[in-house]
């Protein structure tokens, strides 16, 4: 990418996959989710009648830190239960799908080994039609989340929960099938040579796996819009392993974001004669979009903001192991806050998750767990040949199985590798030729997408490594408006490539509380965030950032807090504390409400320090966040003033003062003939 050169970059979508319900016409598929009836007990316990524990799936062991500690076991268990063939399936194909094992998994059938996956945040399948018997099989799978230099991650400032932490199934298929193993991908892959508002010409890619030896074999793909209305048709003799069907949509309703998430759906059938054999549903979206070095993101040709949030997959009491309804939780309040985009750290989601973004329009960043320590010691990187392969495995794994996503935008090739810099950073093994290589195999698995990267280090090193710039950058609690020259000068030293933060923020406890406008000077003690100083730290950078149009993507560190052995700080130890939200999802901390009124266009109206009761100063700031251009402040249901919202959607009252003892503090706006009003009580402490 050269100086404001546009990277139009061709629309590649390709069905999500998606077993958490089976089609209401499917053909011969099914399948069959294995949640139930499962047990695990530790590898180490070799006795026969050694006791287990029931579980289901998704799982996991160390969800907690042990008692009165911030460890958790890194080891091996051994999860069984029972597989039954029943006579339904006889004749048919059985494969297992794994949407992911943390983070060795070694699967057996009646004791005999059918596969062994390295990485535990992609998806694995394996055929297991002639390793099971009718009736009942055994099914056990070793799942290890130990320590290992092969296997990514290998560090990063969060915890690697062990199990099988994704969901389970069983396909069942005919003798001929789209085949599901290339790498687990669904098989059916949707290139877009050509998009734009007049007409899209696509391309379906389906891989077969043929053993009946008929040769009336036919392939049939139909994209239908959200009408249910055939939009477009083709179809082709089906014949070895790869099948081609050229679609042509007239002035196709482009996926446009936040704005109009538009889905398709794909229908692809293998058939013979006029029955179905196999068919593959999935919905997708058209839509192409570039990214320019000065005016940043451009979705169908237009020029689309790219804030939003990084988000890790962990819950409060389930870890990595989250259900339907985490996530649906989750996207509600992503939309809440108003993000148009999200990155996914450190490693490949779940499913449920890019299905989502797809259907709300939420633009996404997706990543291989090529993770390094930040400020931390140890490396993301070591030079052996097997962590090598594990991360273009990831690749291949993280392409393949989302690469029709219309959401996703950017493929992410690692996050805080270091460089020694002469001063405080030191490195273990030179990661740049490693990188280099990704970033072709990224480009050759996939020409559409852009590559970035997230450092913290001089960009001097990898400015060659990507498409793309983008920085974690943290300055102090009251330093945030440095951050706007600071990319300013990332900018005119990126060689004209386009430059985006990847990270930024500051840690917020709900429990602890400092006077932002008595204390602006203060010096923190090691490890306390008061929330009022994460609010206005956030204030600062956002004020920055939201004055830079070139920044091709704008996003927070982190969406909700989550557990981390490294962190001492905040309320809690063992907690990352700078999330919007607390672990549990529970509460959203004053920085929530700062972004909402700045990124979601619903009326709102937040008072500020509603958990901020105890004061100590004579007088105070009062300040309310909302979008509805002005509010009015009572004190002790007197009137102190009516006032307007800055640019950033604050609306403040400075030198207000307290009575001693209780204070009743209201905030009241309207809106046409709505009212919003919010009020708590601080007590002046004597």
């Amino acid at each position: 990418m050269r100086n404001s050169q546009l990277l139009l970059l061709a629309l590649t979508t390709l069905l999500a996959l998606s077993f958490h319900a089976e089609a209401a016409d499917n053909g011969p598929r099914r399948c069959i989710t294995l949640k139930d009836g499962w047990t695990i007990k530790p590898l180490v316990d070799v006795k026969k009648d050694a006791p287990t524990e029931p579980v289901t799936l998704p799982h996991t062991w160390n969800a907690n830190y042990l008692p009165d500690t911030t460890a958790y076991n890194r080891e091996a268990m051994v999860y069984q239960r029972q597989l039954d063939v029943t006579p339904d399936m006889a004749g048919q194909r059985l494969f297992l799908y794994f949407e992911g094992v943390n983070s060795v998994a070694d699967v057996f059938i009646n004791r005999h080994t059918v596969a062994h996956h390295l990485g535990g945040y992609t998806a694995f399948c394996v055929e297991i039609t002639g390793q099971v018997k009718p009736g009942t099989n055994a099914l056990e799978v070793w799942a290890s989340n130990a320590y290992r230099t092969d296997v990514l991650p290998i560090s990063g400032d969060f915890n690697i929960y062990g199990g099988i932490h994704r969901p389970c199934h069983l396909i069942v298929t005919g003798q001929d099938c789209i085949s599901p193993l290339r790498y687990a991908s669904p098989g059916v892959f949707i290139h877009q040579k050509e998009v734009s508002a007049t007409a899209a010409e696509c391309e379906v890619e389906t891989l077969l796996s043929l053993h009946s030896g008929h040769s009336s074999l036919r392939l049939k793909a139909s994209m239908l819009d959200a009408t249910g209305t055939v939009v477009a048709a083709g179809e082709v003799a089906a014949t070895g392993d790869r099948a081609m069907i050229s679609l042509h949509i007239d002035r196709p309703n482009l996926w446009n974001g936040r704005q109009n998430p538009y889905l398709y759906t794909v229908v692809v059938d293998l058939m013979e004669g006029d029955q179905v054999v196999d068919r593959v549903t999935q919905q997708t979206g058209l839509r192409y979009f570039g990214v320019d070095a000065d005016q940043g993101f451009l979705l169908n040709g237009q020029p689309y903001d790219v804030h939003g949030l990084c988000r890790h997959e962990d819950v409060k009491g389930k870890g990595s192991a989250l259900t339907q309804e985490d996530y649906d939780r989750d996207i509600a309040l992503i939309n809440e806050i108003g993000a148009t985009g999200m990155r996914l750290t450190h490693y490949p989601h779940a499913h449920p998750i890019y299905d989502l973004c797809d259907e709300h329009g939420i633009i996404l960043w997706t990543e291989i767990p090529l993770v390094g320590p930040g400020g931390y010691n140890y490396t993301g990187f070591l030079n052996n040949d097997g962590l090598k392969n594990n991360a273009r495995q990831c690749v291949y794994e993280l392409v393949y199985q989302n690469y029709n996503h219309p959401s996703v935008c950017f493929w992410g090739i690692f996050n805080e590798l270091l460089m020694d810099d002469g001063r405080n950073l030191l490195q273990y093994d030179e990661p740049m030729e490693l990188v280099r290589e990704l970033n072709d195999l990224f480009h050759h698995l996939d020409p559409g997408r852009p590559t970035t990267y997230a450092t913290c280090v001089d960009q001097k090193f990898y400015l060659d490594c990507a498409d793309l710039v983008a920085w974690n950058k943290y300055f102090s609690w009251n330093g945030g408006y440095e951050i706007g020259p600071f990319m300013d000068r990332v900018k005119a030293e990126s060689g004209g490539k386009p430059v985006g933060v990847s990270e930024y923020g500051f840690g917020g406890s709900t429990q602890q509380h400092r006077d932002v406008v008595h204390e602006v000077d203060v010096k923190l003690p090691r490890g306390e965030h008061p929330e009022e100083f994460q609010a206005y730290s956030h204030e600062r950078n956002w004020e920055a950032l939201s004055e830079r149009p070139y920044l091709w993507g704008k996003f927070i560190w982190v969406f909700a807090d989550f557990q981390s052995v490294l962190r001492r700080e905040g309320d809690t130890d063992g907690i990352n504390d700078k999330g919007m939200l607390t672990y549990d999802r529970q509460t959203r901390k004053e920085a929530f409400y700062f972004y909402k009124a700045n990124w979601n266009a619903e009326p709102m109206l937040h008072l500020c320090g509603q958990r901020f009761t105890q004061r100590t100063y004579p007088t105070a700031q009062v300040k309310a966040y909302t979008n509805l251009g002005s509010a009015t402040l009572y004190v002790n249901g007197k009137k102190v003033g009516h006032a307007k919202a800055d640019r950033i959607c604050r609306v403040v009252w400075d030198n207000v003062p307290l009575q001693p003892g209780e204070n009743s503090i209201e905030v009241k706006t309207k809106s046409g003939k709505n009212e919003y009003s919010e009020s708590c009580v601080w007590t002046l402490l004597q």
